[in-house]
């Protein structure tokens, strides 16, 4: 490790982290580790209004509304963690977070989680979620037109499907904020295994998502190969010292071509998934503001 590349606060993150064996037979203890460090990483993060458990047709969900009066436009959010960990208590502050920086209700999605359900289960719950919207979301404060869609990680990957799915339905989504996504199983990663994700750990979260035999070519494991022309405005949020940078790079590049509005950003010195640790990087806190910059720039609500 090159101790000048990372920033101070990535550097003391890193220090601190434990590291759980990941295996099948430790996936458990992996993902219990990563609920036990929401106090020091995340922090307490204030209600932006509302928090409710909901079952959307079927899909545990946690609605966070954003406290203004009448109903708000929302945002569909998909956790990170490989599809195989993370839920909505990791990713609960991030929630919180983006409610009162956007001003838009968000609703987090606990979709079926790799090795048990693999895909294509997850992406079908995050439709599953953004159906439930459609019929039920007025009846809980919410306008689900607009719906933007968002996601961290692996669940940044499930946004940006999410989106090409209901672009290709007919029923386009106003806007995606991808946070560190994952987007191509080719599994060309840097040598940045000391800042935090190992490609070792990709390669088994790939392996769990999409077990080897599975063509991983088609759209819905490779969205970077998608047909990406009228996909929605895009914010791509990057790390410098995350392996997953260069395909995030190379798929906002690949938007851009295809006429997609996009704004790529790259957070010098930070480390993978550097925005959900709101406790740990001030960047974090930068990053929100520039999502919800950009959501209310494209889509303007009352």
């Amino acid at each position: 490790m090159d101790p000048t590349r990372l920033h101070p606060q990535a550097r003391a993150a890193l220090g601190a982290q434990p590291r759980e064996p990941l295996t099948v037979a430790n996936l458990a203890a992996v993902r219990q580790s990563m609920v036990a460090a929401v106090p020091d990483e995340v922090g307490l993060v204030p209600a932006p209004g509302t928090v409710v458990d909901v079952d959307a047709n079927g899909v545990p969900a946690r609605l966070f509304r954003d406290g203004t009066a009448g109903a708000s436009p929302v945002i569909l959010y998909a956790h990170g963690g490989g599809w195989a960990l993370g839920d909505l208590d990791t990713h609960d502050g991030l929630c919180r977070a983006l409610a009162a920086e956007t001003g838009w209700s968000v609703l987090a999605v606990h979709y079926r989680r790799a090795p048990e359900h693999p895909f294509p289960a997850a992406p079908d719950d995050l439709d599953t979620a953004l159906t439930w919207l459609r019929d039920h979301g007025a009846a809980h404060g919410v306008d689900p037109a607009p719906t933007a869609v968002a996601g961290d990680s692996a669940g940044g990957h499930l946004a940006t499907v999410a989106a090409r799915r209901a672009r290709d339905a007919g029923r386009p989504l106003a806007a995606q904020l991808l946070i560190c996504p994952v987007v191509d199983p080719a599994q060309d990663y840097p040598d940045l295994d000391d800042y935090g994700l190992h490609r070792d750990e990709m390669r088994f979260f790939w392996d769990a998502y999409a077990p080897p035999g599975v063509d991983r070519a088609v759209p819905d494991l490779s969205p970077h190969l998608a047909d990406l022309a009228g996909l929605p405005p895009t914010v791509i949020v990057t790390a410098e010292l995350d392996i997953l940078r260069p395909e995030a790079e190379r798929y906002a590049a690949a938007l851009s071509a295809a006429g997609v509005p996009v704004i790529s950003a790259c957070y010098q010195g930070m480390v993978h998934n550097f925005p959900r640790k709101l406790a740990l990087f001030d960047a974090a806190h930068a990053a929100l503001a520039q999502l919800g910059a950009a959501l209310r720039h494209w889509v303007p609500v009352a």
